[in-house]
């Protein structure tokens, strides 16, 4: 016979289940299935954080390194294309113009943008693929093409500032 308090743990065993289940996206129904999503799951976090950490690092070695002025900038990818955000804390003549450039040359289409330039710069936009690109492109290598152009466009305001 079943007592009451294992009745209680397996109902709140089955409900951690569902939690994790649904956390975890996961469509399996028995127990192992769950917790095998689970640590799929899990596992795609990890290379998630450690993807992230190697972000962060390259753009303060970059920016330490490169970039005279203190950039942030952060790529997500949308279901189709990417939100792209660029910011600096000073207002940075000609920047908008080197980005623009380099989303053409990465064939994106900007959809949507809102960009400020008077004290700050401030740049949210929504990069389209071109529908005529037969591979399609990630977020790092969007982040990296928007990183040299604003290396492209220090190195440039650096030699006007020279001559």
């Amino acid at each position: 016979m079943v007592s009451r308090e294992q009745k209680k743990a397996a109902a709140a065993l089955h409900e951690k289940l569902q939690l994790l289940r649904s956390i975890t996206n996961s469509h399996a129904l028995n127990k192992t299935s769950i917790i095998v999503d689970a640590s799929k799951y899990i596992e795609e976090l990890k290379q998630r954080v450690e993807r992230l950490n190697q972000d962060i690092a390259s753009a303060e070695s970059s920016s330490s390194h490169q970039n005279p002025l203190p950039m942030q900038v952060t790529v997500e990818t949308l279901e189709k294309g990417f939100l792209i955000n660029v910011f600096s804390k000073k207002s940075c003549s000609g920047l908008l113009v080197s980005i623009l450039e380099a989303f053409e040359e990465l064939g994106l289409n900007v959809l949507e943008a809102r960009v400020s330039c008077t004290e700050s710069f401030n740049l949210q936009a929504v990069g389209g693929e071109n529908e005529e690109q037969s591979e399609s492109m990630d977020a790092q290598v969007v982040k990296q093409a928007i990183l040299q152009a604003i290396r492209n466009w220090s190195e440039t305001c650096s030699n006007d500032e020279q001559d």
